[in-house]
């Protein structure tokens, strides 16, 4: 859904923009043709996206951020960017990462339960299937990857690595195989490596973290694009936009007037055409929200 991103940001040649998820450049590449006189500050923290950037590296428009988008207050401040025009988003795992076998990511090729987006950090699928206690397993695989059966899929694990360690792909699909519903094994293991990738990231705690920052440093009209893959990224951004806060009902002044940085310019989530989907598979859960700041 390029041409939507793009059309939610509004470019203006002379603009400054964040990629806070410049995985391949796709998205940036983009948004640079747009510009001028314009800066484009881009966030990654995966060592692959920065070896993309190098395509870059002669655009004096472009700066690259080697850095969770958590931070993205600190870093804007940094470089004396701390109003900018518009914020993309592209959450989740990135087709590169999915299709690189090493990182572990995808349940398509046996490798290293890895997962980790920045492989700097110490915490892996791999240690949390052998540390966490069963009620931690259950607790992440039904909340982070809403798995039916958690508190089997937990006991399962918890049973398995007792006699053997669990170190790959394939030794996770093995212990779990016998409880993926008949048929659906596909999108039942997709759920569990959601759950841990989740997990091993902290991805939700830090796109909550983004969301409250953005309004902070977008200017006057200034507009946040996300664009979310299953409905836990999507329900956080849906609420702090809808209602400036994540849980519970919005918050009203003394006049009931609503207390909420963002206004929603997409009444439903923008999703993608039948003839996306086509040729990006992955685009069938796609789901676009635009706001801007009121």
């Amino acid at each position: 859904m390029l041409s939507e991103c793009l059309e939610g940001l509004q470019i203006q040649p002379d603009g400054i923009y964040v990629d806070v998820t410049f995985g391949g450049g796709g998205h940036s590449r983009a948004i640079l043709e747009r510009l001028t006189t314009g800066r484009l500050l881009v966030f990654d923290q995966d060592p692959d996206a920065a070896e993309n950037a190098g395509e870059f590296k002669d655009d004096s428009r472009f700066t690259f951020i080697a850095a969770n988008f958590r931070h993205l207050k600190r870093y804007l401040k940094l470089h004396k960017a701390e109003k900018v025009n518009g914020i993309l988003a592209d959450l989740g795992v990135s087709s590169h990462q999915i299709n690189t076998p090493e990182r572990g990511f995808s349940t398509r090729f046996d490798a290293d339960l890895d997962m980790r987006m920045n492989p700097n950090i110490e915490k892996t699928a791999r240690e949390v299937l052998k540390t966490r206690s069963g009620t931690e397993l259950q607790r992440i695989l039904g909340m982070y990857g809403e798995v039916t059966n958690a508190r089997t899929a937990a006991e399962a694990i918890l049973t398995a690595r007792y006699n053997t360690p669990i170190e790959t792909v394939n030794d996770l699909k093995g212990i779990l195989m016998r409880y993926a519903p008949k048929h659906r094994e596909n999108k039942y293991f997709a759920q569990v490596f959601q759950a841990l990738r989740i997990e091993v990231n902290d991805e939700l705690s830090v796109l909550e973290e983004f969301l409250t920052q953005a309004p902070e440093v977008l200017a006057p009209g200034g507009r946040l694009v996300v664009m979310s893959y299953h409905s836990l990224e999507d329900r956080l951004v849906k609420n702090f936009i809808q209602k400036g806060k994540f849980y519970g009902e919005v918050e009203k002044d003394f006049y009931g007037n609503e207390i909420k940085p963002l206004k929603s310019i997409t009444r439903k989530p923008v999703e993608a055409s039948a003839e996306e989907i086509a040729v990006n598979p992955r685009a069938r859960s796609a789901k676009l929200r635009i706001a801007e700041l009121a």
